[in-house]
């Protein structure tokens, strides 16, 4: 954690809906003029598309079929990890981006699946992290000491694989017994890499479908916001406002005495409320220790 150089940190699996809520956060930056310097997961990923199928291969050749994106083995820990210790030391770092598809490779004339060189992190006040390991932790390293807010973004599991199946058929062109692949394959390092995360957040966000998503490998449309509801737990419930909270948030409840849960519909309304005092303090806490 840093003072004078705050980390935030958005960590969900893969189709958990993590870019929506860094689309939040964008938005609080904007209104309320923090510059961030905003940082994607998937730029520490240790191989490129073509170098990743490669990988697999001869992984599941050699007896591994649970090697993935999840794991440290396809990963670089030990950067993703500098970045945040010299982030929070110097308030300056090393990143890059992994370019998703034509449209993003385009402007650096590169073939999509790949990344761009790495380079100096703009100007900054905050650096802002949205992926897969934003809280991860193992015996050689610790991502998750570094945050001075970090949040987790994790649907009930029904929802979660619906969400990537939709995803990944309508814009990488899989099909739904591909997409199955890829979570099976997943599982083993989803539950040692993934899961123990939650325990470290500071927040963390639950969309549960009141609907039935019994067999999410058959459902035809994704559970609506309004569908849905959303669980919050706030690790620590000191100082949170919580009868403010529910007064802006109709039909909003508690189940536990640091559990708020509110509609679906409401979940960006409940991140502007929840996080941009946050963000405040952090600035105010940034200019008071730079001028000191």
């Amino acid at each position: 954690m840093s003072v004078k150089h705050p980390i935030v940190a958005i960590t969900g699996s893969s189709g958990a809906g993590t870019t929506s809520v860094t689309r939040t956060f964008e938005t609080i930056f904007r209104r309320e003029g923090v510059r961030a310097a905003i940082v994607e997961g998937d730029s520490f990923h240790r191989f490129d598309r073509t170098e990743m199928k490669k990988k697999m291969a001869e992984a599941e050749s050699n007896g591994k079929p649970h090697f993935s994106h999840f794991g440290t083995d396809a990963n670089l820990f030990s950067e993703l990890e500098n970045l945040f210790r010299h982030y929070a030391e110097t308030g300056t770092g090393q990143a890059r981006k992994y370019l998703h598809d034509d449209a993003e490779a385009a402007p650096f004339k590169q073939p999509p699946g790949t990344f761009t060189p790495w380079a100096p992190l703009p100007e900054s006040e905050l650096l802002f992290y949205e992926g897969l390991h934003g809280g991860v932790k193992t015996d050689e390293h610790d991502v998750a000491r570094y945050p001075d807010l970090l949040i987790g973004v994790v649907p009930v599991i029904n929802l979660e694989w619906i969400q990537k199946i939709h995803r990944d058929k309508a814009t990488r062109g899989y099909s739904t017994e591909a997409v199955t692949d890829v979570i099976l394959r997943r599982m083993h390092e989803y539950v040692h890499y993934i899961c123990p995360q939650f325990t470290r957040t500071h927040i963390n966000f639950q969309r549960v479908p009141v609907v039935d998503t019994s067999d999410p490998f058959i459902a035809r449309t994704i559970p609506t916001p309004d569908e849905s509801l959303v669980v919050i737990r706030f690790a620590n419930p000191k100082g949170i406002d919580f009868p403010y909270l529910l007064s802006m948030l109709h039909d909003s409840w508690m189940s536990r005495a640091n559990t708020l849960v509110v509609p679906g519909g409401k979940m960006d309304l409940a991140m502007q409320l929840i996080f941009t005092p946050m963000i405040l303090r952090l600035m105010e806490r940034r200019r008071q220790a730079m001028v000191a």
